[in-house]
């Protein structure tokens, strides 16, 4: 009885996983035929929405200026079915490739990889800063990366204190724990069991994490995977300004309007941590910003659209078609 209440309970922060493969290979099966027959009418949905707006996040997702041409070992959406293995990131790309001729061709690279692309490269993540314009997002994993909480409990009931359950391996996390697993104001743990044992702490559910005022967003190999869902909570994201861009535009977010910032050697936590406490109007604050910001990717018909326009810029920058969406790319 109580598992199956705190199963009901979590279903409240995360997505149902059973239901997205479901629905998701249901729709694989339909014909693509019928998709490509869509796409004209889906991209005119453009008039739908604020062109400002959509042209901005379609061209931070893919920043291509100039045609590009593809290496041999581009695959041709036809071939896409290879992935079938990492059944999330195949699912997430038919999804939206589907509406494309299966002759043309696209480099992706899937997981937690962050390779330097030598051409237009379809990934989940790139670094913020320097030359990225071979890095095209594409909302990937979005089942496991992009939960959203349902959370009533006030900010100034839960626990004066930081929370935190990871996979303790990368050296920045590793740093953390060494500094602060036994501080007071913190309630750290790790889950996985091939090292640093002594650090070792059972699983805590989403649920379990919102009792407390700040929660520990530190990237791992790539992105904080718990940011999305500690943002549309009334507890506080602690972290570092973050150093990669996803989907969810990372580069974007303010430090201390949308997320408590410490510094990159963690120096300041307690004191950070401290002045949220003392001001909790100003916490209240941030809280209101991070629901505002993380509300724009819930806007499933827009979300749809732009990621057809991310893809529809790859093949027209690759020079696999003309297209009729031009100002939307800026020219």
């Amino acid at each position: 009885m109580v598992k199956a209440l705190n199963r009901r309970i979590e279903f409240l922060h995360r997505n149902n996983k059973q239901l997205y493969y479901a629905k998701g290979f249901l729709r694989d099966g339909l014909p693509d035929s019928y998709f490509r027959k869509q796409l004209g009418r889906e991209l005119g949905k453009i008039k739908d929405f604020d062109l400002a707006y959509i042209s901005d996040r379609v061209n931070f997702y893919n920043q291509l200026t100039e045609t590009r041409s593809l290496n041999a070992d581009a695959i041709l959406l036809q071939d896409l079915e290879q992935f079938k293995n990492q059944a999330t990131y195949y699912l997430d790309s038919r999804e939206h490739t589907r509406y494309f001729s299966p002759e043309h061709r696209a480099k992706f690279v899937f997981g937690d990889v962050l390779t330097v692309p030598q051409q237009p490269t379809i990934l989940k993540y790139r670094p913020i800063g320097g030359d990225t314009s071979n890095y095209v997002l594409m909302k990937l994993n979005k089942v496991r990366l992009f939960n959203y909480s349902t959370d009533h409990r006030p900010f100034t009931s839960k626990k004066n204190m930081l929370i935190g359950r990871a996979v303790v391996k990368v050296p920045g996390r590793v740093r953390f724990y060494e500094q602060y697993f036994n501080n007071p104001m913190c309630d750290l743990g790790q889950i996985n069991r091939d090292k640093n044992l002594q650090w070792l702490k059972p699983k805590l559910t989403i649920d379990d994490h919102l009792d407390y005022k700040f929660i520990l967003c530190l990237e791992g190999y790539d992105i904080a995977s718990n940011l999305r869902w500690v943002m549309t909570s009334n507890s506080l994201a602690v972290m570092p300004e973050p150093t990669v861009d996803s989907w969810y535009m990372e580069s974007r977010l303010i430090p201390d309007y949308h997320y408590v910032k410490i510094k990159p050697d963690y120096s300041d936590l307690e004191e950070r941590l401290t002045y949220y406490i003392e001001h909790p109007q100003e916490a209240e604050q941030i809280l209101a910003n991070a629901k505002e910001y993380a509300a724009q990717f819930r806007h499933e018909p827009r979300e749809h659209l732009l990621s057809l326009l991310v893809l529809e810029k790859y093949f027209w920058r690759t020079g696999q078609k003309d297209s009729p969406c031009k100002e939307v790319f800026g020219l």
